[in-house]
């Protein structure tokens, strides 16, 4: 069974009806929103999808209910994003360049915090062939995105650094306009190092209003609370040496093995379906 079967059938992404992506687009697509995260247990996240089946519709791309996501970092020499984020500054900022693999799509994208704490997206559409790179269309993009968010940071200034690879699954709450995305098979690379996530757990994002989601409710009534979680923060403190410990890197060693060249057939070795 392949990893994306292993990964749907192990959710119950089954029992969701579909939505085509015009539907989640045109529903939920947020760009400036409110994240909640929460690791949970494989099984109980299969319980949070088969709460949320009757509410919630699941992105069905012909008959596809997982997309794998590649997402390559940007920082600076100095690591500045992961250093404000980790400090919990006001102006915090992400860049990235996504590609969404069986598409073929890819996104170069800026995430910043607005002064009241929510997160904004900013996105331009890139060739799949400059995934994990920056061209001078996407440095332009950075520049305006960056300038107008008062973030002294140029994209002359960023390199390449953490890669995420990760299969999602996203459900969307079509007359409320709330999505949820669930992230698991997930690795981190570094150079020739390697994090994975333990294949037992799963990643989830809420995406929504200020006020928490019928999803939040749902999972503060099954015992989990919010965690302040980044796939990036946690990469970055796992597999670069000499960065002080903190917060992020004491809640990833729970659930995260590091070690040279990870791949996501290793972390499917411990899924099971429920």
């Amino acid at each position: 069974m392949t990893p994306e079967a292993s990964f749907a059938l192990a959710l119950g992404l089954s029992m969701p009806r579909g939505a085509t992506l015009t539907e989640v687009d045109a529903a939920a697509a947020l760009q400036h929103r409110t994240d909640r995260k929460y690791l949970v247990t494989l099984d109980l996240a299969r319980r949070l999808v088969g709460q949320l089946a009757d509410s919630h519709r699941i992105l069905d791309l012909d008959g596809r209910r997982t997309t794998t996501y590649h997402s390559t970092y940007f920082d600076t020499p100095q690591l500045g994003a992961w250093h404000a984020h980790v400090q919990g500054r006001r102006r915090r900022w992400k860049v990235r360049t996504r590609l969404y693999a069986e598409d073929g799509l890819c996104r170069v994208e800026v995430k910043t915090k607005d002064g009241r704490g929510a997160t904004v997206k900013h996105a331009l559409g890139a060739p799949a062939a400059e995934y994990g790179t920056l061209s001078q269309q996407a440095a332009e993009f950075l520049d305006r995105v960056l300038a107008g968010s008062s973030i002294p940071v140029r994209a002359a200034d960023l390199v390449a650094t953490t890669e995420i690879r990760y299969l999602r699954a996203a459900l969307a709450d079509l007359d409320h306009g709330t999505r949820i995305t669930l992230d698991g098979v997930l690795t981190c690379h570094h150079g020739d190092r390697s994090a994975a996530l333990d294949p037992d757990f799963v990643l989830v994002e809420t995406k929504g209003g200020a006020r928490p989601a019928p999803a939040d409710r749902m999972l503060l009534a099954l015992g989990v609370r919010p965690v302040s979680i980044s796939k990036y923060l946690v990469g970055q403190a796992l597999l670069t040496p000499g960065l002080p410990d903190n917060d992020i890197r004491r809640l990833a060693r729970t659930c995260f093995h590091t070690g040279p060249h990870l791949t996501s057939g290793l972390l499917l070795e411990g899924t099971h379906a429920a």
